[in-house]
């Protein structure tokens, strides 16, 4: 029977105790800053294409990897045929994300096994709330009109008060992909500055929606400029683009985010989200986050993955290091 290792449990697997990390306050807007940025777009592809085709960990640190990245999921569903039931599934796996007989054959039952947060729509924060209760897993409601964030902004701003009022621990905002376009950075400034207020203690994720922003430079811009009006996370898709998390777009986000701590102390989260399918997806994205920012980032306080299939395929691998052969995905259902 194949399990994980104490030193690699201990390294990857485990949900750790929390340590205390301070909010990113913001500061005021630098717009010599946000102008002089410049990228190098074939030097970032070539970087990203690294990533992707090196070797990767194998055997039970491979495994230790995975369930570390199981307690970083935003577990999620934003569908329009959402049901109160389905979202008191998605919960209960969220509280129970691998099969506890697959824990015990990986040696791994005495870790905490959990995702990070569950991320619904408005309507269905109350309904994951309850089911979360006393599990201390956070609910995170997209708003302000998601997935476009074109709905009037008095209307964006009650959108968010509503979803805290309701028990939202974190709040997912969706930025005016004009303002970035336009080069209006002020506009963006006010905008997610005001976002940030209206979340008062909850937390806030700026989906930036790179794939409708043109270019890597613009990318890295509105990254600068939403972590100085208060960000604690930026994150890269809704979802519902055409083009998601993508490796390129990804390690601009995370040298951005390097920048401003080195500029300012201040310590800001990352979030890919959409298209993330795979657990080798999810190694990938893990080794950026390490190389590029330290194992500090390999912790749900500072580092997420907006997912919903991408659990499915981790117990799977799991499965297979543990029995030597991969499960039907009906195994492992998801809500």
């Amino acid at each position: 029977m194949a399990q994980i290792s104490t030193q690699a449990a201990a390294s990857g697997g485990g949900h750790l105790d929390p340590r205390f990390i301070p909010r990113n306050p913001g500061i005021p807007l630098e717009l010599d800053w946000v102008r002089e940025v410049r990228v190098n777009r074939s030097a970032v592809e070539r970087r990203a294409a690294t990533l992707a085709t090196r070797r990767t960990v194998k055997k039970e640190w491979q495994a230790a990897w995975l369930l570390r990245a199981v307690t970083l999921m935003d577990l999620t569903t934003l569908s329009g045929d959402d049901t109160p039931g389905r979202v008191r599934r998605l919960c209960a796996k969220a509280r129970q994300p691998v099969q506890p007989d697959l824990l015990e054959q990986l040696g791994a039952s005495s870790l905490r096994i959990r995702t990070a947060a569950v991320c619904v729509y408005h309507a269905m924060v109350p309904t994951a709330v309850e089911a979360l209760a006393g599990s201390g897993i956070p609910v995170a409601a997209v708003s302000t009109g998601f997935p476009a964030g074109l709905s009037p902004f008095a209307q964006r701003l009650a959108e968010i008060g509503a979803s805290v009022e309701a028990g939202a621990e974190e709040i997912d905002i969706v930025i005016t992909r004009a303002h970035v376009l336009t080069g209006d950075w002020q506009a963006l400034y006010d905008e997610v500055r005001a976002f940030r207020e209206a979340c008062g203690d909850a937390h806030i994720k700026t989906i930036l929606a790179t794939g409708e922003l043109g270019t890597l430079r613009n990318v890295a811009r509105a990254s600068l400029v939403c972590m100085m009006a208060g960000a604690d996370f930026i994150k890269t898709s809704t979802g519902k683009e055409s083009v998601n998390a993508v490796l390129p777009v990804g390690l601009v986000m995370v040298r951005a985010i390097r920048d401003y701590l080195e500029r300012t102390g201040h310590l800001v989260g990352f979030k890919p989200a959409g298209g993330i399918r795979t657990a080798k997806d999810s190694l990938v994205w893990l080794s950026l986050m390490k190389e590029e920012l330290g194992p500090r980032w390999l912790r749900p306080e500072l580092f997420r993955f907006g997912a919903s299939a991408l659990l499915t395929d981790i117990e799977r691998q799991l499965e297979y290091f543990a029995t030597g052969r991969y499960s039907a995905d009906y195994r492992h259902p998801m809500g």
